[in-house]
């Protein structure tokens, strides 16, 4: 079987972490007899044809090379919006992605078009002739709904992509509401993504583990303001690792110095994957603020590494963590909530470990690149047998 993968976010290269499970369920479905091409837009710097741990990806242009920005930053949104040049580029995505998905329809042949996120690429799909009578599987990953819920004109667009699809999958039960709202009775089907449960592993015996730790973007949404608040509130004067880069860090950083927590919090940049496994297994706590997530795999990530976590019960966290018995969920937005909880899991170090070891294990059940991708081959044997 081939499938042909069209997204806007996937590894440039080996340990990025833009798309990075799209990579770990391209290599996965190979052992499902499944051979994926990758179909992903152009960027300064990248080759037009690439391999990426045995993947072949092609990269299509569609707009001046200045103009190249949009993907894999996880700012397209931003960007789009901020001026006439933007929009354009936008369009030249969606148009551009068209006609890259022809072309690979006629020259390669996949069985199945496996569009992640509805937009851009799920639109590109869907666009007249663009991928003739293969069956198209939309995937939906958390941004995509959001801007389907929060702008008037992509809810149509979101609900004639849907319709179109063979079938529709969300990586968690609050994403498949969420579709379901703005598309009644959409057949969608809860199928997460996986992660590199090789590369996530529990820390040597002894390691000593201290203080808590983020990783993410620096954005609004992902509540690290809450967190440094949080931190001012609990007990003890434990430390903050942050790993990541946004356009909130200036404004995070003056947060910090302003609740007087600027000392215990540490700042570290955006880190390759093969990195992050020692950070989750030195942390105590591994801590997830978001006001919104559509999954939330970092938390499996750090689950792995046999390091609770503690979470808002936002969006789709709540298919990964389960409220005391494989880590703690606070309302979200709730600040004294939080600072509790991490005072509870750093004031009592059997909870720490059994949340801890609990967490490990219901993530090699759900998360493992194996179980995963049998799972989305069953999708596309469904796809076609339904076209």
């Amino acid at each position: 079987m081939r499938v042909l993968f069209v997204a806007h976010s996937y590894p440039r290269h080996a340990g990025d972490l833009a798309g990075s499970f799209l990579l770990r369920l391209a290599v996965a479905l190979k052992g499902e007899g499944v051979d994926v091409r990758v179909l992903a837009p152009a960027a300064a710097g990248l080759a037009l044809e690439d391999v990426i741990e045995g993947v072949q990806v092609r990269r299509f242009r569609y707009a001046p090379r200045s103009w190249e920005t949009l993907a894999y930053t996880g700012a397209m949104a931003e960007e789009a919006r901020g001026s006439a040049r933007g929009l354009l580029a936008l369009a030249g995505l969606v148009a551009s992605g068209a006609r890259a998905i022809r072309r690979e329809v006629r020259e390669w042949r996949p069985d199945v078009v496996h569009a992640h996120w509805w937009f851009p690429g799920g639109l590109s799909a869907a666009l007249p002739g663009g991928r003739g009578r293969t069956p198209l599987v939309v995937t939906m990953h958390g941004s995509d709904v959001r801007l389907a819920a929060g702008v008037g004109p992509a809810r149509t667009l979101f609900a004639r992509v849907v319709r179109q699809a063979s079938a529709v999958t969300a990586v968690s039960r609050w994403l498949r509401e969420q579709a379901i709202e703005m598309a009644p009775g959409l057949a969608c089907d809860v199928a997460p993504m996986p992660v590199d449960v090789a590369r996530f592993a529990l820390p040597e015996p002894g390691t000593p583990r201290d203080g808590l730790l983020f990783v993410g973007r620096l954005t609004a949404q992902k509540g690290v303001d809450a967190l440094l608040q949080a931190l001012a509130r609990a007990a003890g004067a434990t430390t903050l690792t942050i790993v990541g880069s946004g356009p909130e860090e200036a404004a995070l950083r003056a947060l910090a110095d302003r609740l007087g927590v600027a000392s215990r919090v540490r700042w570290v940049p955006s880190q390759p994957q093969e990195r992050l496994g020692a950070l989750y297994g030195a942390a105590q706590a591994l801590v997830i603020p978001s006001r919104e997530e559509g999954l939330g795999l970092v938390a499996v990530e750090a689950q792995l590494c046999g390091t609770p976590v503690i979470a808002f019960a936002s969006g789709g966290l709540v298919d990964v963590v389960h409220h005391e018995r494989d880590g703690l969920l606070v309302p979200a937005g709730d600040v004294d909530a939080l600072a509790t909880a991490i005072g509870a899991v750093l004031g009592d170090s059997a909870l720490a470990r059994r949340l801890g070891s609990a967490g490990r294990d219901a993530a090699l059940t759900s998360f493992a690149p194996s179980a995963v991708a049998a799972r989305y081959r069953t999708i596309y044997e469904h796809a076609l047998a339904a076209r």
